[in-house]
């Protein structure tokens, strides 16, 4: 059989192996950014895309996903509508230092893959570093402590909780070392651990003075030597002096941080109701805490928007309409929901524009004033 003189038809694989090259080259070709309409088949107005979104990025240890998802979007709860996942992968969220992400566009909407991974990686479906090595969605030791020793008591938690009814010894102030008793432990045994909280101020929600909880103080941690009502547990870690009535509750587990930031499916609107350390001014990375919870729809990973309610004022202009006027509500920050009980939840907050006060409202993403 006589060969053919095209280099097309001898190789063709090699052909449509090169026609896939300049494809990709051509798409990652395309600047990305912020734009109205349409530019050469890119519709830049369906997503935020940052004004210097990179057209590649590799994945710095310390990164989290926020920080990732900010340096492609002005608006980062838009992560999920661009990220595009490989449906080999059993947790399609997970990005790992090392891992190079490229920005491409695909019928006029920007996607990010990852295009190659580092060192760690030993085939598309194989990587040979841990899962906990994966990237965190936000600063993890900005919350660990709330999500193994919670800061907020729900008033199920505290309600029919066993409870410290007297210090062996009648001491007053209990400590490492020290017994103590403990009544409606009924589930416990011989051996198992519990935190012990003191039961502080009531968290009212603002709407309508309904108790959703409690401010808990952690004080320190019991082991059962004897069951029984009262049980007798020894205190092997303090962080403060146990009293009579602080309560007792199991230890809670790490809760792994696999969320993504995103909006909330439905509309939220909530308060600020208070702040943990009782500080009345936020600032980035405090945690606070909202009068709406996972029956309001809320998850971990939602985003919501913190809004400063504006004042009303006076009009001294000599041409004034009317002498009261009212001021708008400003936008000061977002806070990115990281636990939630049912009427309440925890958020971090981040990039606050102006200071954060308790009583200040957040709403869904896009809600406005």
């Amino acid at each position: 059989m006589a060969s053919s003189s095209k280099t097309g038809s001898r190789h063709p694989l090699r052909a449509l192996a090169a026609a896939a090259v300049a494809v990709i080259a051509v798409a990652m070709a395309v600047p990305a950014g912020v734009a109205t309409g349409q530019d050469q088949g890119i519709d830049r107005s369906v997503i935020p895309m940052a004004p210097d979104a990179p057209s590649r990025y590799v994945v710095q240890p310390g990164d989290t996903l926020w920080d990732i998802s900010t340096k492609f979007l002005t608006d980062p709860w838009y992560w999920p509508e661009i990220w595009h996942v490989n449906p080999q992968v059993a947790n399609p969220h997970l990005i790992y230092p090392g891992d190079e992400l490229a920005l491409t566009w695909v019928d006029g909407r920007p996607q990010v893959t990852v295009a190659s991974g580092g060192n760690v990686r030993l085939s598309p479906r194989v990587r040979a570093n841990p899962l906990s090595e994966a990237i965190q969605a936000i600063p993890y030791d900005r919350i660990a402590a709330f999500m193994s020793r919670p800061a907020v008591l729900s008033a199920d938690q505290v309600k029919g909780a066993p409870y410290v009814a007297h210090a062996r010894d009648h001491r007053l102030i209990t400590s490492v070392g020290n017994d103590i008793y403990v009544r409606r432990l009924s589930d416990g045994a011989v051996g198992n651990r519990y935190s012990i909280y003191h039961v502080g101020d009531e968290l009212k929600d603002p709407d309508d003075g309904d108790v959703l909880g409690y401010q808990g103080l952690f004080t320190g941690e019991a082991d059962v030597n004897r069951v029984g009502d009262p049980a007798t547990l020894r205190v092997v870690d303090s962080a403060r002096e146990t009293l009579e009535g602080d309560i007792l509750l199991p230890i809670e587990g790490i809760e792994k941080l696999s969320f993504v930031p995103r909006a909330p499916g439905s509309k939220v609107d909530g308060t600020i109701m208070s702040v943990i350390d009782d500080r009345t001014v936020v600032a980035d990375y405090d945690v606070v805490i909202i009068n709406r919870g996972a029956r309001d729809g809320l998850e971990p990973g939602h985003v919501l928007e913190v809004w400063e309610a504006g004042e009303e004022v006076r009009d001294i202009t000599e041409n004034r309409a009317s002498r009261e006027v009212q001021l708008p509500d400003e936008r000061n920050g977002l806070a990115m929901i990281f636990k939630a009980y049912d009427r309440m939840s925890y958020g971090l907050m981040w990039r606050s524009d102006r200071e954060v006060h308790v009583g200040d409202a957040v709403r869904s993403p896009g809600a406005g004033s």
